[in-house]
């Protein structure tokens, strides 16, 4: 059991992802749900190091838990909030970048690359807090530094990639 407990912990993150769906944005059970969710992300991949548990399958579940968290909050929390055009267009330029690095990490080492690098957990970080902030802090201001954030992070990605596919 020891050994699949960070497993379990990303799997619960799925599962809180799918339960966000059924909660109004910015409800206590939404508030709830969406800490328990951001904990989980922050405390699966510690455990599955101090257990020795860590495994290929177990980043690719991460990664799985990932994609649908965000998606999920992003699914309750855009309707909720007025997004400026330019937050849009900068969101979109990092997607782009971000979705560029997956592809060319994968066509470089023929296998799919996620980096958890510190910027971007940085980035996340600051993603992850944004809706709890947005009561005390307007968006145009917390939305500048999360996307100067994450674009730094995106393009440190990109420069891991290009090392990585040098040495190939």
């Amino acid at each position: 059991m020891k050994k699949h407990i960070a497993n379990i912990i990303t799997i619960s993150r799925i599962i809180g992802s799918v339960l966000l769906l059924f909660f109004p944005a910015f409800s206590i059970g939404f508030y709830i749900i969406y800490i328990a969710c951001g904990v989980s992300d922050m405390i699966d991949g510690t455990i599955a190091r101090k257990t020795k548990s860590a495994s290929k399958l177990g980043a690719k579940i991460d990664t799985v838990a990932d994609i649908l968290f965000v998606t999920a909050s992003l699914i309750k929390i855009v309707p909720a909030i007025n997004i400026y055009v330019w937050l849009w267009i900068w969101g979109v330029a990092i997607a782009i970048i971000k979705v560029g690095n997956i592809v060319w990490g994968y066509v470089s080492k023929n296998e799919f690359m996620s980096l958890h690098s510190i910027m971007n957990k940085i980035a996340g970080l600051l993603l992850f807090l944004l809706p709890l902030t947005l009561s005390f802090i307007e968006l145009k201001y917390s939305a500048i530094v999360i996307c100067f954030m994450a674009t730094l992070a995106a393009i440190q990605e990109s420069v891991y990639i290009a090392r990585i596919s040098e040495k190939k």
